[in-house]
Parts: C-alpha cells; structure tokens; sequence
C-alpha cells in the first residue's frame, strides 16, 4: 500500500535523502511522471518520447514544449535537482527564465520536493535525445515574456500543498494528486481573457482553448459533479475510461491513457473520495428548461426520427444505453448541460474511450458528420437534450456547423 501524504512528509524529516540513481526512486519517479502525465506535452506526435516539439495552440499563439530527455545540449542534462525543482515549484528556468503558463507550474508547484527529485531522477534515466527546442510563435506583445510577470501577480502563488488537518489521509493524498501532479484545474476551472484563472471558481469548469471541447464542473453534480456516485463508479471511469455512469472522450481519454490507468489502487481511490468531495450535497437536476412549444413538437419529432435511425441500437429507445459499452443518455447530467458542445461533437465526429488494462477494448461511436446535416445533427442532440425526463435547452444548426471544423483532438 502506498505511503499515505501525511505519514510521507513526518518521515521525511527523519530519513536521509534517497539517492538519485536508486533504482526504487527511478521507479518512483515513473510512476509520478505518469500522474503528472509529462508524456502528454513533451512528447511530439510520433515522436521521440519526452524529446518536445508538440505543438500546444492558444490564443496568443502556438506554443512548444521543451526537450525534459537527459541531453546536456538540447535537454535538461546539464541541470541539477535544484534547478529542476525550480522549474516546477517557481516556474522559472535554471537561469531565472521566466516560463509561459501552458507549463501548469500553478500547478506542480504543489509538489513535494521528495517528489520532484523522484520525476527528476527517473527523466535522467531515459534515453537523451538530441533535438532542439522550436521556437514558440507566439503574437506581439505575447511573445515578450516579462509580460509573465504581470500574469504571476494576478494567477501565481508558489507553495507545496499543504494537508488539511480537519480531513483524512485519503482526502488528502486525492487532493494532492487532483491539485498537484494531475493538474485537473488547468481543463476544470474557467479561463479568462488573459488565459488565467482563480482560485475562487476552482473546477468550476469551462472550454478548452483552442480544441472546442468544454471541461464540465467538478464542484457540481448538473454537470459533471460526482457527489452523486459511489466510490467504485468514479474510480472504474478515472482508472478503466468507463463505468455504468458514463465514458470519457476527448482530450480526457488521453489523461486516462497516458496518466490515469497506471496509477494504483490506494491513489485511484484517494482521488475518487477528493471528487466526490467536491460536488457533495450539490443539487443533481439542471436549471435548464426543456425547449418551449410550439417549436418543440416538430424539432423533438424530427430528432426523434434520427435518434431511432441512427442511435437507438445503441442508447436504447429510453435512452438508458448498455453500460458500461454504451453509455446512458437518460437522466445523463453531462447530456443536459449548459453547453451542448460536447454532444454536438460525439454526434459529430465519434470516438472511443480510451483503450486501458481494465477495458481493453472498448465500444466506440462512429462519426456522423458525413452523413447527418446540421439540421439533422442539432435536431438529434436537442430530442436527446428533452428526451426522458431530461431539461437540456435546444440546438441550433449554427451551432452544429461550427463545430464540423473543430480540431478533432
């Protein structure tokens, strides 16, 4: 069983440092390079892995990640475990460089250092790569990084996690890892204009710049809260991609791919209890409306003509589905939020959860976009929106067409 976080830092202060070429640190610093999911962003598309050059859009600009391979020249080789932990606690580079806030140091800087120099440790055990960092293309005034320092005052606060005493060693080793290492509230908590967010709406949820995805509330159970489920069902869709609530899709599938699966029992489920946590006694039933009459009669009637066409096989005439292959869409909070791009898009381009030790094959959608219209498209996910009980509100085509060129990640 792993080291709760509390019982970790008392004998911290007791033990002598590890040493760096251990091979139990090594393996340690595996493991929570996956937590963090590192491979994510530093590894380019068929690419060398940790080598960067993946390009990250945002709306200043694109931006691309850095060579974190062994290689003096071109990668972090030459740095030490200070400078490491630097740049992940401060967000600053070895030599005082300031770094863009795609980094999640907001995040990491949560981090132990016992941790960072595990990460640190087991990124100099892999194979160094000789590639060097792409410049960023990023627009005036954004590509002048002093204008970080601005950022920093008004969104950074360096500082290792600090365990709340009032709760449990699960809590708190799941909050550790959701606020820390996982990163949760980069996609979870809503971004302003200057690509910031705040503390006081953390995991309040919000889009995903640049990929047209929309990361639902944690903190409430209309979205995607899961105050309302038990322990195995959260820990089933973090760990395996799927539970008889629901699947992932989208830039979350990855997190489950690269990160999520490889995480043990003991994490998995410190994390599924800090979740739950953060939606508990949130109201379940959304403040929408169903669409009004008497637009509703004809548009339900025609989106029900396509839903029985095309996905009634699957999701069933009541739209309870098959869990855990296909999903329910009855009574499905993520169905009836107050965005509906997420459904827009799996109607549109498909998709499968991600393929994991617990569900090695998963049950996948297939893509409608060449085969449905945008009335057809927004009819189909506004009967699925109303149907059942659900309160979701309606969708235009508009809405449908300009999702059809959204980047497919």
């Amino acid at each position: 069983m792993r080291m709760t976080l509390l019982a970790s830092m008392l004998l911290a202060t007791l033990s002598p440092p590890a040493r760096a070429d251990d091979p139990a640190v090594i393996a340690n610093g595996l493991y929570l390079a996956r937590a963090g999911d590192c491979i994510a962003c530093h590894t380019r598309p068929d690419g060398p892995v940790f080598a960067g050059g993946r390009a990250m859009p945002t709306p200043f600009g694109t931006i691309y990640s850095t060579n974190i391979t062994p290689d003096r020249d071109t990668g972090i080789g030459a740095w030490s475990a200070d400078d490491f932990y630097r740049t992940m606690h401060e967000g600053r580079f070895p030599n005082g460089g300031l770094l863009y806030p795609v980094m999640p140091f907001a995040s990491y800087t949560k981090v132990t250092r016992a941790d960072s120099d595990a990460i640190f440790a087991y990124l100099r055990s892999v194979p160094p790569v000789h590639q060097p960092n792409r410049e960023n293309d990023l627009r005036f005034p954004y590509n002048n990084r002093q204008l970080i320092l601005g950022w920093r005052t008004l969104f950074f606060q360096a500082g290792e996690y600090v365990p709340d005493a009032a709760k449990s060693a699960e809590w708190n080793r799941g909050a550790y890892l959701v606020q820390g290492l996982g990163h949760c509230g980069m996609c979870h908590t809503p971004i302003n204009a200057l690509g910031g967010n705040s503390e006081s709406r953390a995991f309040e949820g919000g889009m995903i710049p640049m990929q047209d995805w929309y990361a639902p509330s944690l903190t409430s159970n209309k979205e995607a809260g899961l105050g309302e489920w038990d322990i195995g069902e959260i820990t089933d869709l973090l760990r395996n991609g799927v539970s008889r609530r629901g699947a992932v899709y989208g830039p979350m599938a990855e997190v489950t791919f690269n990160s999520l699966q490889y995480l043990d029992d003991a994490d998995v489920r410190a994390m599924a209890i800090y979740l739950k946590s953060l939606a508990e006694g949130s109201p379940l039933a959304p403040e929408t409306t169903s669409i009004p009459a008497p637009e509703s009669s004809l548009l339900l009637h025609f989106g029900q003509t396509v839903y029985d066409a095309r996905c009634a096989s699957c999701h069933g005439a009541d739209g309870r589905g098959k869990p855990p292959e296909y999903p329910p869409l009855a009574a499905n909070p993520s169905i009836q939020m107050a965005s509906a791009v997420n459904p827009i898009r799996m109607v549109l381009n498909g998709g499968f959860p991600p393929g994991t030790a617990g569900n090695p094959r998963p049950f996948g959608m297939p893509p409608f976009a060449q085969s449905l219209s945008d009335d057809e498209v927004a009819a189909v996910v506004t009967y699925i929106r109303a149907a059942w009980g659900n309160r979701g509100t309606a969708v235009s085509s508009r809405q449908a067409n300009e999702l059809r060129s959204a980047p497919l990640n």
